[in-house]
């Protein structure tokens, strides 16, 4: 018996002492974080903001590649079937926990990958181009009903955060507002600001530049509370529309191969990033609220999430356009 134990105290050491091992000699080349969205929107201020710090940390470079496309599953795609042990991305709900109930995925999004470290969440905004002539939710919804079917709104793609808030602004206000999605919020933005369309509920990283460029016009924050960078801006409710909620949280994941040793370094790595007054600095500037969380309570979030948007989604019996 006393053998058994220590063969067993041994296996435990000798496999603790493997797991630091893994950890200790982990990047051994430069980290790609992967973004599934053009440069310039929420996601991609995300993952500059984390890989700037990180990358010392790791002492390797952290590379932020954008691969936009799929409702920012394109790069999750490509992360999960990855192999050089060197590839993550920021995962963003609309590809985490809204895409899977609406498109048909190549990759399993509960098997493939695995939640590393989250960072936050920012709330969506109704924004409105400046010639459509509306100040507040009142009169756009007054103006979208004398003209159905007449008015756009632009997302950065078919099953994002800003897709699905357009659709429970249209369910909670009985006005029909085409869809008209984008590869990214920057090449939607750029249409909205022209006057190509005339509204989007796109999410503050994105739009709070050309807001207080004044390119744009904020009407309401889709959040239960008014946010510190927009004083000023009613919440939706505040402005009259009920039941419309909706924010975007970010996180990196992993595939589901990566060694459990090197999960937890880069969870507690992330979370140092977060907690640095410089990346706190740079992202409460747009609105984001930096949540750092245990691997484990990330896991429990994104299961959370997934059931959530996919009841809402049925309820809803919201589609692809």
């Amino acid at each position: 018996m006393k053998n058994l134990k220590r063969f067993a105290l041994a296996c435990g050491l000798a496999a603790t002492a493997l797991t630091s091992a893994i950890a200790q000699e982990w990047p051994r080349q430069p980290v790609k974080l992967l973004v599934g969205s053009a440069p310039g929107g929420g996601t991609d201020a995300m993952a500059r903001a984390v890989a700037d710090r990180l990358g010392p940390l790791l002492k390797h470079s952290v590379v932020v590649e954008n691969r936009p496309g799929a409702s920012n599953t394109l790069a999750v795609d490509i992360t999960a079937k990855s192999t050089d042990g060197h590839t993550l991305v920021m995962g963003v709900s609309t590809a985490h926990a809204i895409a899977p109930h609406l498109l048909k995925l190549s990759y399993d999004n509960n098997k493939d990958l695995v939640p590393v470290a989250f960072v936050g969440a920012v709330p969506n905004v109704l924004v409105t181009n400046l010639s459509l002539g509306v100040n507040n939710v009142t009169d756009l919804v007054k103006l979208a009903k004398g003209k159905p079917g007449q008015l756009n709104y632009a997302t950065s793609g078919a099953g994002s955060t800003q897709h699905i808030a357009a659709e429970l602004f249209k369910d909670a206000t009985g006005t029909f507002i085409t869809h008209i999605p984008y590869r990214g919020s920057s090449p939607a933005l750029i249409d909205l600001i022209a006057g190509q369309v005339q509204m989007s509920f796109d999410t503050m990283p994105s739009v709070m530049g050309h807001i207080k460029n004044g390119k744009i016009k904020p009407l309401a924050v889709a959040a239960a509370k008014r946010n510190p960078q927009l004083p000023d801006v009613p919440t939706m409710e505040e402005a009259g529309v009920k039941g419309v909620e909706m924010s975007a949280w970010y996180g990196v994941y992993a595939p589901a191969n990566t060694p459990k040793a090197v999960i937890d370094k880069l969870n507690a790595d992330i979370n140092k990033v977060i907690a640095m007054p410089e990346t706190q600095a740079r992202l409460s500037a747009i609105g984001a609220d930096l949540t750092p969380m245990s691997q484990a309570q990330f896991q429990a979030f994104h299961n959370a999430e997934n059931q959530r948007y996919g009841e809402l989604i049925r309820k809803k019996n919201i589609k692809l356009d």
